[in-house]
């Protein structure tokens, strides 16, 4: 076998050096607070069986897709999936996509054109990132949820289209945005507002529509990317937004166009969970109580000040140093608990953290028990 490119060799020794090589963890059956399966939905027995029923009622059998929509044709099943996301999302359209990436790499590489540019929080994901780096529009970052930096830079670019990116779930903080503020500086600049909702899905509104229905601001909002692996428990991605939009993605977004469409099993599995949404309004509520108990107790522990401010499913511990937030974890995985660890450069040096997810299967005595032994091992590290 020929020997490794020593430049990545020497990358990956400059990770273990700094006790972040990271390497794939094995499923284990610890108390879950690291998965994104808020709602439960990815084991859920109903959803499965209603699944493989619905395929097999419309005779959808096959496992695999052939192709892409241009080589093997559009599908009904695809159509009946985006007309119901669309319905429950009060939007003109929605597309699918493979992921949450090949959803952001679509819509930055086809929409903002050559002369235009995003403005992007400086804390929008990993999938955001990539997307923007294909683009033909030139991009910059503004200071996380600095709505005063965001109009400097929209003020220096007079005449311009000006797309203005943002979550409203930050995956690493778990925190939101003031989404109304947004939707005041877009209209008043005549800026295009694309909001990232994959962390709100579920988890917002009563029958999990996300933040931005919450707030009742789907008119007002370009675009909407959605990823389904979090509260759907299912792969695939989708774009919300206007027909003309949609228009252009099938069009010129080359990461729908020239990839293999998602099986039938995998369309059907979102459409299921889709309509679990409104049989599980008691499930989301419980998401929302276990927040707030979640929130009530760090408050009560005295542990506030080390968490980043969150109302959502996703609490994040500052913890500083790779070494520091590995003992957490591995402190908290031996008292049953599975709790990861975010190291650096993932995040920014400093900003190392714990990531604590919240689902609606947690109890309360859990969600309790937890956050003492968080306490137990901040205030007295020696135990």
């Amino acid at each position: 076998m020929k020997s490794f490119p020593k430049s990545i060799q020497s990358e990956l020794n400059q990770q273990q050096q700094n006790d972040a090589l990271q390497k794939g963890a094995l499923f284990n059956d610890l108390i879950d607070f690291a998965s994104n399966d808020y709602l439960g939905f990815s084991h859920s027995e109903i959803i499965f069986k209603e699944t493989q029923e619905y395929l097999i009622k419309n005779k959808s059998t096959e496992e695999a897709a052939s192709g892409s929509q241009f080589l093997s044709g559009n599908r009904k099943l695809y159509q009946e999936t985006e007309a119901f996301i669309a319905n429950f999302h009060q939007t003109e359209t929605a597309l699918i996509f493979n992921s949450g990436c090949d959803a952001a790499i679509g819509f930055f590489s086809a929409v903002p054109q050559k002369g235009d540019f995003i403005l992007y929080d400086e804390l929008c994901n990993a999938s955001i990132s990539d997307g923007i780096q294909q683009s033909n529009a030139k991009a910059y970052k503004f200071n996380h949820n600095d709505f005063e930096d965001l109009e400097k830079l929209i003020l220096l670019n007079p005449d311009t289209i000006i797309y203005i990116v943002t979550e409203s779930v930050f995956s690493m903080d778990g925190d939101c945005p003031n989404l109304e503020e947004l939707v005041r500086i877009s209209d008043k600049h005549h800026c295009y507002l694309v909001v990232d909702e994959s962390h709100a899905l579920g988890v917002f509104d009563s029958k999990g529509e996300g933040f931005v229905q919450m707030l009742g601001l789907q008119d007002p909002i370009f675009a909407r990317i959605l990823t389904f692996e979090n509260a759907l428990g299912c792969p695939g991605a989708a774009i919300l937004g206007s027909v003309q939009l949609r228009d252009c993605l099938v069009n010129f977004a080359q990461s729908f166009k020239s990839t293999t469409w998602l099986s039938l099993h995998s369309v059907a599995s979102i459409l299921t969970a889709y309509q679990h949404f409104e049989k599980e309004q008691q499930t989301i509520s419980q998401l929302r109580k276990n927040i707030i108990h979640f929130n009530q107790e760090k408050n009560m522990l005295g542990l506030k000040p080390l968490f980043v401010h969150s109302k959502s499913a996703i609490q994040s511990a500052i913890i500083l140093g790779n070494e520091n937030v590995t003992s957490g974890a591995k402190k908290l995985q031996e008292k049953g608990f599975d709790v990861k660890a975010i190291l650096s450069p993932t995040v920014p040096e400093g900003q190392e953290r714990l990531c604590f997810c919240l689902h609606s299967y947690n109890s309360e005595e859990e969600i309790s028990e937890l956050l003492q032994l968080l306490s137990v091992f901040i205030f007295s590290p020696q135990i």
